[in-house]
This record gives C-alpha cells, sequence and structure tokens, in this order.
C-alpha cells in the first residue's frame, strides 16, 4: 500500500509492506513468532535534515491490553522503558516496523492504528501532528492467525485519540491532522 502526503509543499509518500513472518530470526524474532504479521512502512520524502523529521506514534487495541480490548493504548517499545514522548520511532524519514505475536495463540482480536507525526513545528513547544495514518492487525482463532491488512485511516481517526495520548503526555499538544501549510 503507497500514502501519498505533501509537506512544506513537497510530495512524499509512505510504502506500507505487511507479510507473514516466515523467517522470524532474519528480523531479530523469536520462533514462536512464524505466522505472525509483520509491518514495515518506509517515508520517503526527499527533504534532508530536519526538515525530514518525523515520527510514528502507534496505538494498540487488543483483547489482552490493560482496558481487555475496549481502548487503543500507547504502543511504545517496551525496551525503551517509559519514554517522555509519544513516538515509538522518530528521526530523519523513520521507518515504522512491529512484529507482534502471542505465545500461546489464545483467541486475539490486536488492531493497531499508526501515525506518522511532524513533531514541534516551528518552536511551538511540545507538538505532534499526524499527516497520515492507516490501521493493520490480526485475529488469532483457534490457533490460526488471519490477517488484517493496512486501511488507510481517515483524519477523525488521529482526534479520536488525542485524549489518551494527552493523558499519558501531559507536556505534549496533540493537534489536528495537518493541511499542508506550503
Amino acid at each position: 500500500m503507497e500514502i501519498p502526503f505533501t509537506l512544506k509543499g513537497v510530495e512524499g509518500r509512505v510504502v506500507v509492506t505487511y507479510e507473514a513472518n516466515l523467517q522470524p530470526e532474519s528480523i531479530g524474532c523469536q520462533p514462536e513468532t512464524l505466522g505472525f504479521p509483520v509491518c514495515t512502512a518506509t517515508v520517503q520524502y526527499p527533504m534532508r535534515g530536519y526538515d525530514s523529521l518525523m515520527g510514528w506514534v502507534q496505538l494498540v487495541r487488543s483483547d489482552d491490553n490493560a482496558s481487555g480490548g475496549e481502548r487503543f493504548e500507547i504502543d511504545p517499545l517496551a525496551f525503551l522503558g517509559d519514554l517522555p514522548h509519544p513516538f515509538c520511532w522518530l528521526g530523519i524519514n523513520p521507518t515504522l516496523f512491529d512484529a507482534p505475536s502471542r505465545s500461546p495463540r489464545s483467541d486475539l482480536r490486536w488492531m493497531a492504528r499508526s501515525f506518522l507525526c511532524i513533531p514541534d513545528d516551528a518552536g511551538k513547544g511540545l507538538e505532534a501532528q499526524a499527516i497520515l495514518g492507516f490501521s493493520w492487525g490480526f485475529a488469532i482463532e483457534q490457533g490460526q492467525i488471519a490477517f488484517q491488512p493496512p486501511q488507510q485511516l481517515e483524519p477523525s481517526a488521529w482526534s479520536e485519540h488525542s485524549s489518551v495520548l494527552g493523558d499519558l503526555y501531559a507536556a505534549w499538544r496533540f493537534v489536528p491532522y495537518l493541511s499542508d501549510p506550503a
């Protein structure tokens, strides 16, 4: 899937690949992750340096999260611990990578919402503004994994999460979708 965007008057795109994890060891995963989905979203944007600084914010709703699948919750990189910002990946044209799994393979529904954001635009403080988003996920039923392929999200999806993000990151502002200021 490709999602086009315009930032600062310059066109870019995100290329999303979503596939089965057929070689767990080749992507740093344990053998029990075989068959689960792997999602990679690559930013292709010709600007350089600070003009291409972006971050991915990912939220997950899963039957085994703290709300029991009632709400989307932040999906940080666990090995980094608590972070003072909402980004799971941050950098120059950052790539989102996720290879979720569960062991044992109990019945489960798992859905991610991944948003590409620009942080701290022009010195306005700690701010995250989404420029695009997509959902993707999987379900486990009787040990079988069913994929839910990526779908582009409407801008309103970002707004649905602003209160959750604001509660977790009180120093940050989560502003509506970017409409290119050029």
